[in-house]
Parts: structure tokens; sequence; C-alpha cells
């Protein structure tokens, strides 16, 4: 398990010194500043790795550029529309770029409109943390009273459209206007530039488009860079998801293992791979991650290890991030499949036997309150899940515990 962080580029309130001091390994990083679609130029990608490379004070880092995360995918590329067979083509220059620098994991998603969703992000804790959550009623409330999407009353239960009408009663403007920035800060970019028109607009575009026909593009966008990953030695690795369950009338085709074994057997090659993130999967009391895993061990290309706490049973509910040794996945059972699964790829001689992890996401503690970090990725807060989980995968490969057996 290569011990890995995001680093969301020189902008980041984490830097690459407190990513050292950390005991971080590699890092995970994108070059948010170009515009989706486009090439990613070698001059760009090289200058990320430099900047990787140095310290504040210029000294050089230990740290390399291992997973890119995320070369996106357009809209165009989604739907079929517009520009997506140039989309398509620029991805492939891309990623023949981004290989010829030296990298070999290279981690996308497939979700319409919203990259993700929650409803607040920086809610406190009893002990005075931070973290984000997801409130299926605030949500609700959102969708149905703020946005005012068409037939969003059909799709949420009964019980949750009269809360969510109680909630948004009480909510005041301020409120509501924090409600409204959180859950469109999960579009692309769209922090300071969208508005709830936008997201209409957006919304609007996928009326025709359903669960079959999303997977269908899924797999025909697969079906064109998969090959040239493989010619190439890169390994393409699908993040599930999040929530995983469908959101304002989006279809979703990357939330379970089933939705999984679609794409992964359509497009049948090791370059064609999985993040298996434990906490977007873990959203669902239904999903199982550490038996997703086992199920799909041998395309698992990356790994995303956080937890959620949820707080329902049914497919659709709400959850926060709790700590990484908490919340719906046995941690613990998690990286002793991960450890048995590495041991399987180095006995049978693959030279991706050591699966990059990162401690995805945080809770806000100590001097993270106040940094205003990118949210979900605090430093202290990542770093102590990153210490717990090294300590769970140190102990794994510990003589006590491979003589036992366990």
């Amino acid at each position: 398990m290569r011990q890995t962080w995001r680093w969301f580029g020189p902008k980041d309130r984490v830097s690459i010194d407190d990513m050292m001091q950390a005991g971080v390994e590699g890092v995970v990083s994108a070059l948010h500043h170009v515009a989706t679609g486009a090439v990613w130029t070698p001059a760009d990608i090289a200058q990320r790795h430099r900047e990787i490379s140095m310290r504040r004070d210029g000294r050089p880092s230990t740290l390399t550029w291992d997973v890119v995360e995320s070369l996106p995918v357009s809209e165009d590329i989604k739907k079929q529309k517009g520009d997506w067979k140039t989309h398509i083509e620029n991805w492939k220059i891309s990623m023949r770029n981004l290989r010829a620098s030296g990298i070999e994991v290279l981690c996308y998603n497939f979700m319409p409109v919203l990259d993700w969703t929650r409803t607040d992000l920086a809610w406190e804790r009893p002990n005075g943390a931070r973290c984000m959550r997801f409130d299926l009623i605030d949500f609700a409330a959102f969708d149905l009273f703020i946005l005012c999407r068409k037939g969003a009353q059909e799709q949420f239960p009964e019980a949750v459209v009269a809360a969510a009408k109680q909630r948004f009663a009480q909510m005041d403007d301020a409120r509501k206007q924090q409600l409204a920035g959180n859950v469109v800060f999960g579009l692309p970019g769209a922090a300071e530039t969208f508005t709830l028109e936008d997201v209409k607009d957006h919304l609007a575009e996928y009326n025709d488009i359903s669960e079959a026909q999303l997977q269908s593009n899924l797999i025909d966008f697969l079906a064109e860079v998969a090959p040239v990953a493989q010619d190439i030695g890169m390994r393409l690795c699908c993040h599930p998801d999040d929530p995983p369950f469908p959101l304002l009338g989006l279809p979703r085709i990357a939330s379970s293992e089933a939705h999984y074994r679609k794409f992964l057997d359509a497009v049948d090659m090791p370059a064609n791979g999985v993040t298996l993130c434990t906490g977007s999967l873990g959203a669902r009391p239904d999903n199982n991650p550490v038996e997703i895993f086992k199920g799909l061990a041998d395309r698992v290309h990356f790994l995303h290890l956080r937890n959620v706490a949820i707080e329902g049973s049914a497919v659709m509910n709400s959850f926060y991030e709790d700590e990484h040794l908490s919340g719906h996945t046995d941690m613990v059972a998690m990286v002793h499949a991960i450890v048995a699964e590495e041991a399987r790829r180095k006995a049978a001689g693959r030279t991706d036997w050591s699966i990059p992890f990162r401690p995805d996401h945080g809770q806000d503690i100590l001097d993270d309150i106040g940094r205003e970090a990118q949210p979900g990725y605090p430093a202290i807060g990542r770093l102590k899940g990153l210490a717990e989980l090294r300590g769970l995968y140190r102990s794994f490969e510990h003589p006590l515990v491979t003589r036992s057996g366990a």
C-alpha cells in the first residue's frame, strides 16, 4: 500500500512540506486549471511534477506525482453530444502525455453533473471536530423548495417530503443560501460561477438519458480509451458515485459491484479498472466495501480509504464522514484483505502489486479548524487517518501476525 495524499496544487492550504512531515510517499493531483475537454500539455504536466518535487524553500522534496485524480470526462462525452468525439481524442492525448511523464495510474469518474454531493461542509461533531455531511432531509428541502425541480416530489418517500417541508420552513435566508452553495460546490468549478438556473439547465440535458444509456456511453468511452491505456501501460480506475444512489433525477452507474461488473466485463482488459472508495460505496447499507474489494480485487488500481456513518437502513439515507476506523466499513478487515491481495499479486509476479491508497477525506481537528483548506482535505485530520491506516497495514505485515496465519 503506497501511501499518497491528494494535493490541489500551489494554492492548496496543505503544502508539500506538510505532506512530507506526515510521511506521505506519493502525491495524487490534477491540473484543475485546464478546461474540461482540453488537452493536458507536456509543459503543464511537467510544471506540476516540478511543483511536487520542491519544498517551500526550494530544496528537493521526497515526493513524486504518482496518481492523476482526475482527468475529467466532459459532460459532452457522458451525453454523447456536442464535441464528445473531440474530447475523447483529447483525453487520449492527455493520457499519453501523462504516461510519458512517468505516471501509470489515472482515476476518473462518470458521474453526471455533480462530482459529489454534501449538504454540510463543516458539520460539528460532539467532540468539536468538523466533517462533511449529507443530510437527506436538507437535500430534499433544497431539491423541492430551492431548486424547485419538476418531478422531485415523486422521487422521495412521503415522510421525507413532509420532513423537508417542515425543515425548509424553519430555515432563514442565510441557511438557504448556505445549503444551495454547499450542494452546488460539488459541481466542477462551480463554487463561484454556477447559479441555480445553470444547475437546472445541466439537469435538463439528462432528461432523456437513462441508466442504461449512460452505462452504454461509459462502455463506448472505455472501448476507445482503455485499449490505448493497455498499449502504453496506463491503469485506468473509475471512481464510484458519491453518494451511491440517484439524486436530482440523474442516473447512477457506479454505485455497486453489479454496476462495476457491467463495464469491466464489457471492456475486459487489465487497464480498465476500479478506484475502490470505501466511503462512497459504504454510504449504502446494502454495500459491503470489503466484499466488493474482494470481488473486484484483480482490477483495483487505486484505493480511497475513508469511512461514513449511515443514519438509516434505506438505500437513500443521511450519512456523515466518520473517523477512519469508525463507520460502516470494517477498516481492519479492509486492510487485511488489501494485504492479502498484494501478497497474491506479488507471488504472481505482477509489477503493480503495491496498490496506491490515500486516506480519503478526514475530519477537521485541532489547527485544521480555521485553516480553510479544501473541504474534506484537512492536514491534521488526514494525518490522523493515515497514521491509523499505516498502523493497521504494518501490523498485518509484522512477523508476529504473518507467522500466526492471521
